[in-house]
């Protein structure tokens, strides 16, 4: 059998130019999402409004995100991807102006998080459009029989920039404040959020225009969205995927607490809150890197059973941790088995999706999986006002382990999935 090359998806410059954008982009994203919810913690002292951050935009993400799919299955890739990141420049500098010394001086808080959630909301919109253009075009860039191998390096990038974002995020707000003005902090890392997106931008032209490969030009928008649900609801391995990680992130989502356990319960200030919200990204990113050197597609299913299943362990033992560096260990495992999670789940939408109808799946995915991360933090957010920031934690971590028992009895064939045949039926594609 050929030997896999780890680096093959690195070998195409349009692709390194895509984890560039990629990573620029996220970065700035895990920044911004990170201070916006310590500023609004630092206004409110309630964990509840930090809840109502993942609300604002999940309403509109939810809403748009299976008419988002339909245009970009319609549109060329590139492009679309371009227009999306120059409004988001917008809401940067938004929010970078939104926190200057004279607005917070001269409005009130009421008005602020009032602006803040508005900022949010239209975030949300475009962000129903980011996921399935970058997965839609970044399958135009590499070729069929390498789609294991970018997924994992794409999927490396996305929690790179994550570990890097949030952790940079957390940083500076201490180092550009002075470590005494934590306000000055926030006004200028968003300054630096909003440099970064520009950057993305710019590095996105370095990537050519792609074809449109959908031969439905024109289809009627329910007929498109109706294909694409039908199809995502008969691939049981799609849809056992998606509802594994909607479960997981949605009552897992422990990290949306990540100022109150620093604050309060951990007591490590905004230095400790920046190695907490870090601490998953850095194990999910280096057990990406591993499996860029050891595939996982053999056994693909049960793998991403007994992955998720770790992540709910470690999530309850976070939960149930007043020790701060028990936490960052914790939460550092929950990433090594959401990194195995991610790189299984992004193989199976590359493999199993027909091109024509990626932007449809991939928006079904990210109202089960991307929505999700923002409903999650609501629900973290309720639920910690009326259970208690700690009973909160732990039930989500329960509830994951629930889901993943009852996935494996409700779709028996699931455990049994393996990608390996899928693999070498593309890199025939390729050859002919």
């Amino acid at each position: 059998m050929e030997k896999k090359d780890p680096y093959a998806a690195l070998r195409y410059r349009e692709f390194n130019m895509f984890l560039v954008v990629r990573f620029a982009l996220i970065f700035g994203w895990s920044m911004q999402f990170v201070i916006i919810e310590w500023q609004v913690y630092k206004l409110t002292s309630d964990p509840l409004y930090i809840g109502l951050i993942g609300l604002m935009e999940i309403i509109p993400a939810l809403t748009m995100a299976l008419f988002a799919g339909h245009i970009v299955d319609q549109k060329e890739k590139r492009n679309l991807l371009a227009i999306c990141i120059a409004a988001f420049s917008l809401i940067s500098f938004g929010l970078f102006w939104l926190t200057s010394e004279s607005i917070s001086q001269s409005w009130s808080v009421k008005t602020i998080l009032y602006c803040i959630y508005a900022l949010v909301f239209f975030g949300g919109l475009l962000r129903s459009f980011f996921s399935p253009t970058i997965f839609s075009l970044v399958a135009l860039i590499v070729p069929k029989k390498i789609y294991p191998n970018a997924a994992t390096w794409n999927s490396s990038t996305w929690q790179m920039a994550r570990v890097l974002g949030v952790a940079f995020a957390g940083f500076s707000i201490s180092w550009l404040g002075g470590g005494v003005d934590d306000q000055r902090g926030v006004h200028w890392s968003l300054c630096i959020v909003f440099g970064l997106v520009l950057f993305s931008l710019l590095m996105l032209f370095q990537i050519k225009r792609k074809p449109i490969l959908n031969p439905k030009i024109g289809e009627p928008v329910m007929e498109s969205l109706k294909e694409g649900i039908n199809f995502v609801i008969k691939t049981k391995a799609i849809l056992g995927a998606l509802t594994l990680d909607m479960v997981s992130v949605l009552f897992g989502g422990a990290i949306a607490l990540a100022a109150v356990f620093a604050e309060d319960i951990l007591k490590v200030g905004s230095q400790g809150f920046g190695l907490i919200v870090a601490a998953p990204s850095v194990g999910a990113f280096l057990t990406m890197l591993v499996t860029a050197y050891i595939p996982i597609s053999k056994k693909a299913g049960l793998k991403l059973l007994v992955a998720i299943f770790g992540f709910g362990l470690c999530i309850i033992i976070f939960g149930l941790s007043s020790v701060f560096w028990i936490s960052v260990t914790a939460l550092f495992f929950s990433g090594v088995f959401d990194g195995v999670s991610m790189v299984i789940r992004q193989t199976i939408l590359q493999l199993k999706t027909p091109d024509h109808m990626r932007g449809r799946v991939s928006s079904v995915n990210s109202m089960f999986v991307g929505s999700s991360n923002e409903l999650g933090a609501f629900e973290s957010g309720v639920t910690a006002k009326y259970m208690g920031t700690v009973s909160a934690v732990v039930f989500g971590g329960t509830m994951t382990l629930y889901t993943v028992l009852m996935t494996g009895v409700v779709i028996p064939s699931f455990p049994k999935l393996d990608l390996t045949k899928d693999i070498e039926e593309h890199e025939k594609e390729d050859e002919v």
